[in-house]
């Protein structure tokens, strides 16, 4: 008997797309870091709505339109109308976390590769994301503790899209020696601004805060990603090898406002103790320029003083 697997079911069609288009004005203006930009562009997509813009009931398509006119402004690429395949959850609160589940495990816990190099170098892969500190701190711990016995460690970071505050400061504390201050982000919510400092004690070992780092990044390196870099370059603590990252300062949460679209909606915004300011916009800028793709030699020479393959 030969079976057959079931096709997936098509997402669901957007039956009322002014609701949808509603509501994401209004998430927008309650929740969006800069009040008013977020007036400006409710009005935008309430304007764009009744020229007939976002006429389609196919949510993909929908999701591609609004997300278009919210960056028109700023640009800021944490604020879309975000579509998924898969069905959200149906409370029109936080969005389903079980394809965030399945990347975690599918990852390793967000550390695909760690590897001994020549010359004493490990190189450490952190991808896709830097996950919420409750779920990566035990994966993190273990692959830190043991880099930590590296010379010189290379840090991947060329496709890692995202990631938690929490998590980066728990990976930064691993590469410093004294508590220190990272990074302030400011939240809408509450006009309150809260600080980020490295932990005075970790899990495990600490690579310490004087071998040699090196982070690798691409132009895929995005947000958790990009704070992980910016701090460590601003430090001091790390080369930069790579390409020059995506732009995205804006920690964001995410609505449903339909079974497969997302309201993603930065809510504060990332402040450098050392620049006083942040990438958004205009991405973390490599000390060392060269192809992704080629990055990894490239430091690799570097880390044993050979010439530099991209020189």
């Amino acid at each position: 008997m030969t079976s057959k697997a079931t096709p997936a079911a098509s997402p669901a069609p957007v039956a009322d797309v002014s609701a949808v288009i509603e509501e994401t004005a209004r998430l927008l203006a309650a929740n969006y870091v800069f009040p008013e930009v977020a007036d400006r562009l409710a009005a935008l997509l309430r304007g764009r709505l009744e020229e007939g813009a976002y006429d389609t009931a196919d949510p993909a398509e929908l999701g591609a339109r609004v997300t278009a006119d919210l960056q028109s402004e700023n640009g800021d690429l944490h604020l879309r109308l975000k579509f998924h395949a898969e069905r959200l959850l149906e409370d029109g609160d936080q969005v389903d976390l079980t394809s965030l589940r399945r990347e975690f495990a599918a990852s390793l816990g967000g550390v695909p590769r760690v590897e001994l190099l020549r010359g004493g170098v490990t190189l450490l892969e952190l991808a896709p994301m830097l996950f919420r500190l409750a779920w990566a701190a035990e994966p993190l711990s273990a692959a830190l503790t043991l880099v930590a016995r590296a010379d010189t460690l290379i840090l991947d970071l060329r496709d890692t899209v995202g990631g938690d505050p929490d998590t980066v400061a728990f990976v930064c504390s691993h590469l410093l020696d004294e508590r220190t201050h990272l990074n302030t982000q400011y939240w809408r919510a509450g006009d309150r601004y809260e600080q980020y400092w490295t932990l005075p004690h970790v899990p495990g070992a600490r690579f310490g805060g004087a071998k040699p780092v090196y982070v690798l990044t691409s132009g895929r390196t995005f947000s958790g990603g990009e704070e992980l870099t910016y701090n460590l370059q601003q430090l001091g603590r790390a080369v930069v090898v790579g390409e020059t990252t995506r732009g995205g300062a804006h920690p964001r949460d995410g609505w449903a406002v339909h079974p497969h679209l997302e309201a993603s909606i930065p809510v504060g915004r990332a402040i450098n103790p050392i620049s006083g300011t942040n990438w958004e916009g205009t991405g973390v800028h490599p000390d060392v320029s060269c192809p992704a793709d080629r990055a990894l030699d490239h430091a690799l020479h570097l880390a044993n003083g050979e010439p530099a393959p991209c020189a």
